[in-house]
């Protein structure tokens, strides 16, 4: 067996944090909880488990969860966030964990709900991410958003039996509000990144991935929780353009006014 530590970044996940932790009891002798600020029970929630605490400040996705990444006790890295457990052929396939070599990565595949309701078809169903890999040769990049993995070239796949049940969010409240963080987050991305607003972008992009999710991808076949998906998708789209837009815009204005 090749030994392979948890790493979880998190801040105020006192809601899912236990069920969480009780998953990974007898996976590895390595939880590391990488807390950025948390003030509500989540500290002591993970205290009450055998978990390595650490405390550090938030600075994006990508640079947070590589430092978190860092505080482990093991080179394989099974990365996942608060609201993510794992069954119990995921844990039987990390246990049975040999890899051939350190230039391999691997896919798991993800059970995602809205609230209690499984999500099969849409944009969160036959889902899998890459959330294994070894630290010394994967890194995240530094986006503070929608972060990604940088590999050596000559890497490898492979994909482990079992899934990640994901719980994407607990009811509709929480679905908007998320929602609206994230595409204000998203929006500074692209405006650093030079990207523009177009007539089409703000538009008929939201209407396009509704339409993708909802009718192409089945996501009517998840009900009303289906419908929830799509829509709020199409609004993240929406909102994020709209407010990369108004960056561009207020930046035209700062830049057109007459120093004093």
């Amino acid at each position: 067996m090749q030994p392979v530590s948890v790493v979880i970044i998190c801040k105020n996940e006192a809601s899912v944090l236990a069920a969480t932790l009780r998953s990974l009891q007898g996976v590895t002798d390595d939880i590391v909880l990488y807390d950025n600020g948390s003030t509500d029970d989540t500290i002591a929630i993970a205290n009450q488990f055998d978990v390595n605490v650490q405390r550090g400040a938030w600075e994006g996705f990508g640079k947070t969860k590589n430092k978190a990444n860092d505080q482990a006790k093991y080179e394989w890295i099974l990365s996942l966030d608060a609201d993510e457990r794992v069954d119990e052929d995921l844990k039987k396939s990390i246990l049975a964990f040999e890899p051939p070599s350190n230039d391999i990565v691997y896919s798991i595949g993800f059970k995602n709900y809205l609230g209690d309701t499984l999500l099969e078809y849409g944009e969160w169903g036959h889902d899998s991410h890459i959330r294994l890999f070894n630290r010394r040769i994967v890194r995240w990049n530094d986006e503070a958003v929608h972060e990604t993995l940088t590999f050596p070239v000559g890497y490898g796949t492979g994909k482990l039996k079992g899934y990640i049940h994901h719980r994407t969010m607990a009811d509709l409240y929480e679905y908007a509000q998320k929602t609206v963080h994230y595409a204000m987050l998203s929006a500074d991305k692209y405006y650093r990144q030079g990207k523009k607003a177009s007539w089409f972008k703000i538009r008929l992009s939201p209407a396009f991935n509704f339409l993708n999710y909802y009718i192409i991808k089945l996501g009517f076949l998840d009900g009303q929780a289906g419908y929830t998906c799509a829509k709020m998708t199409a609004h993240y789209t929406f909102l994020k353009y709209a407010r990369l837009r108004e960056l561009h815009r207020q930046a035209g204005n700062t830049k057109g006014r007459n120093p004093r």
